[in-house]
């Protein structure tokens, strides 16, 4: 690995993969069911979120979830909002596009049709293309970082975290571990996607802080990209 080199230096916000995830590594259960964080948990989630510029998620994640990505458990300002959607498909009823929740952007590919993306620009949203079958996100964050934003909460899901590592995006991974193990082949883990063939090709870490509260692990690392 090369010499690690600030975000700031490559032209695209500084990027912290957060999550509460089981002790077997679930995101989330076989139904779908993601409420894993403790009151703790979603209050130091929220904080985080009020100290940042963005919050990106995937379509998945959007579906799954409906999630608004403001701040609410602590006071503070809502981050802008970023949907990685290659096909616009993201609902214009969602919550993530409700009105006085912040800026909301939709990072689309040159494949998603004009209608869609079209609907979600009448109800508010900022349209990025980028890419032409799937989003870009190296380009993505290339234009986030012309637009202010300098520090981005990668709140995952699995597919989207996979493809943000790879593509040696992400300066952080901070993690909290809950007490429980749910199992399930079909239940999102932390990260997901193709994965690495031979433990060679791993993506490295380097763990820089260990935080106990109660029965929970907040673990903090830095990506040796």
């Amino acid at each position: 690995m090369g010499r690690f080199q600030p975000a700031k230096a490559r032209k695209r916000p500084n990027v912290v993969l957060v999550a509460a995830m089981t002790l077997d590594g679930k995101i989330a259960t076989r139904s779908g069911d993601s409420r894993i964080s403790s009151s703790f948990d979603l209050k130091k989630l929220h904080r985080l979120r009020s100290r940042t510029d963005a919050v990106m998620i995937g379509r998945g994640t959007q579906l799954n979830d409906n999630p608004q990505l403001t701040v609410r458990h602590v006071k503070g300002r809502n981050p802008v909002r970023i949907v990685v959607d290659s096909l616009a498909r993201t609902s214009p009823n969602s919550r993530i596009l409700s009105r006085g929740n912040g800026n909301t952007i939709i990072a689309v590919s040159k494949r998603a049709p004009a209608t869609r993306v079209d609907r979600l620009g009448l109800k508010g949203a900022k349209i990025i293309r980028c890419g032409n079958q799937r989003v870009d996100l190296r380009k993505l964050l290339t234009v986030l970082h012309k637009l202010g934003i300098r520090h981005l909460l990668l709140e995952g899901g699995g597919k989207l975290n996979w493809s943000m590592l790879t593509e040696k995006l992400v300066d952080e991974i901070q993690v909290t571990v809950v007490p429980h193990v749910v199992g399930g082949e079909k239940a999102t883990t932390l990260v997901e996607g193709f994965g690495a063939a031979r433990m060679s090709d791993a993506i490295k870490l380097s763990l820089l802080k260990v935080t106990r509260n109660r029965n929970e692990l907040v673990l903090t690392y830095r990506v040796r990209n």
